[in-house]
């Protein structure tokens, strides 16, 4: 096997005592797990709000909740999910996996990413502890419109406080990627080399960098008419509504992009190594992410459609012309599944939910790019049904893919094969029933947000329904914590490269020594790993690829 030299650097050394190795670490890798645990910790308690909320709806009449507690549950429920869950798994199997991909050492600025992180904990607990508050937590949505922005009490300042934190933590972390993946690039390992993954979480960084500090200056301006007796929002007091829904999409379009293309890259990755071929057109997966980026800055204003106060026919078409990259990474992974010699890897499930599962969410935005279609179902369960169908059933089976793909290479062990068929299962149905009747309630009118409806409306049933998939998802994933937490009381059996996988993360031991590697293989392709075992196992094995 050709080999090169890893990189080298002098390691700070950490200091004894297990508690405060973690506390104080700079390694990318115990970083990228402290993102993930601190993810499914937050991802644990939005779960709870969520079944909370769905059990309110199970059936008409109030039963658990007030509708002021039902407003802040939805509030920090979405808060959670999409600034403290999502974006900060994918940020931490980045934080584990980009340097390790591309050869690297650790990140460009090691304290600057233990900063990042520890801003994200502290951020999420100040939005929390607005439930502590006088008045609660926030409850104006996870989208927070004025004027009712301006009218709630101290938990609206606590979200701001801990939002404006977390958005810190983005932008911190989004710097530090780049830098890192501009100019930490092992020899050989040109930006057309580079794995699919960390070109997803390079157009994710690029996107943080231009629209967080939008939202963030956004944030300032509200906790100033809140507090410092400006009027930015308050039509009361000579302040422009709308502002707020433009300066908030236009970050909140982006984020949706943030939350999806590192998925994007995970699935891309594990259908190359579970179906035997090539990548079907790298270019056009990267051009793809290139397009997207650019293009998710002129949509924002689909979400205002109904406001009258925005160019309707500019933004539609920017809308459909969206779908077309996006397009173009179906006809790839497709292409890329197409005479393969497919292995139903655990890995390999839940990369194919997401396929199905995000195709129906992306038709879906689709339908609604077009103002008549949006005019219909603004506000109702249809885009409560769409948005889980993209970020639920989109990024978060993307992410579960690449949980179980990972896991060996970060902790030295496999996990269970046959509780994995059962989580993904369970989690594919009960998501599909849980989601797919919140379309038919949209058709029928069922607004979203409301803590109560009448009995003769036509949405019991369906709603009981959805309440009965939420808890089947609920089990879903209490077998995946299941299985990490035995997997973890066995001993370290993974070998290096347990899939046969491509990329230089496999080319170290399970898990990777504080220095990453040893030595490096000879990077001649995207595929350094596969060329490395094709070239020690001579002509027999090349042709299984």
């Amino acid at each position: 096997m050709a080999v090169t030299q890893a990189p080298t650097r002098e390691l700070t050394p950490e200091p004894r005592g297990r508690l405060l190795v973690w506390l104080t670490t700079t390694d990318h890798k115990k970083i990228g797990i402290l993102y993930l645990v601190n993810s499914f910790s937050f991802f644990t308690v939005g779960g709870i709000f969520a079944l909370l909320m769905r059990t309110e709806l199970a059936r008409p009449g109030q039963q658990l909740i007030g509708a002021h507690a039902y407003n802040e549950l939805f509030t920090i429920h979405g808060t959670l999910m999409i600034f403290l869950v999502i974006f900060p798994i994918l940020a931490g199997l980045g934080n584990y996996f980009v340097p390790l991909q591309i050869g690297a050492l650790d990140m460009a600025f090691p304290r600057i990413n233990a900063l990042s992180f520890w801003l994200l904990p502290v951020g999420g607990l100040t939005i929390l502890s607005g439930f502590l508050a006088k008045g609660g937590a926030a409850a104006c949505g996870w989208t927070c419109y004025a004027p009712l922005n301006e009218q709630l009490g101290t938990g609206v300042d606590l979200w701001l406080a801990g939002l404006i934190l977390v958005g810190t933590a983005s932008i911190l972390g989004a710097i530090n990627f780049i830098v890192t993946i501009l100019r930490m690039r092992a020899p050989g390992m040109t930006m057309m080399r580079l794995p699919v993954f960390v070109w997803g979480i390079l157009a994710t960084s690029l996107l943080v960098i231009l629209a967080t500090p939008v939202f963030t200056a956004g944030l300032i301006m509200l906790f100033a008419d809140r507090r410092l007796g400006t009027s930015f929002f308050d039509p009361a007091h000579g302040g422009v509504a709308l502002l707020w829904q433009n300066v908030f999409w236009f970050f909140g379009h982006p984020e949706v992009y943030m939350l999806i293309l590192g998925a994007w890259g995970v699935v891309t990755e594990i259908l190359s190594v579970f179906s035997g071929r090539p990548i079907f057109s790298y270019r056009g997966v990267v051009l793809s992410f290139l397009m997207i980026t650019a293009l998710s800055f002129t949509v924002w204003a689909h979400h205002m459609f109904a406001t009258g106060a925005v160019e309707l026919p500019f933004f539609s078409i920017t809308t459909e012309l969206i779908s077309i990259p996006t397009g173009v990474l179906f006809f790839v992974w497709l292409g890329t599944l197409w005479k393969g010699k497919l292995r139903f890897e655990v890995p390999m499930l839940f990369a194919l939910g997401f396929i199905a599962l995000f195709l129906i969410g992306g038709i879906d935005g689709v339908w609604a790019a077009s103002p008549a279609m949006d005019f219909a179902i603004h506000d109702t369960y249809w885009v409560v049904a769409h948005l889980h169908y993209v970020l639920f059933g989109g990024t978060l089976f993307g992410i579960m893919a690449g949980m179980y793909y990972w896991f060996p290479k970060m902790s030295g062990r496999m996990l269970s094969r046959k509780l994995g068929q059962w989580h993904f299962w369970l989690q594919f149905i009960g998501f599909n029933v849980t989601f797919f009747p919140m379309h038919i309630l949209g058709l029928r009118g069922m607004p979203r947000r409301i803590a109560d409806y009448a009995p003769d409306r036509g949405w019991s049933f369906l709603n009981l329904v959805s309440t009965i998939g939420a808890f089947l998802i609920a089990i879903s994933l209490l077998i995946f914590f299941a299985n990490v937490l035995t997997t973890l009381r066995k001993p370290r059996s993974a070998p290096a490269d347990p899939w046969r996988a491509n990329t230089l993360e496999w080319a170290t031991s399970s898990p990777p020594p504080p220095h990453n590697f040893d030595a490096l293989p000879a990077i001649h392709s995207g595929r350094p790993v596969y060329d490395a075992r094709v070239a020690e196992a001579g002509p027999t094995d090349r042709g299984s690829r």
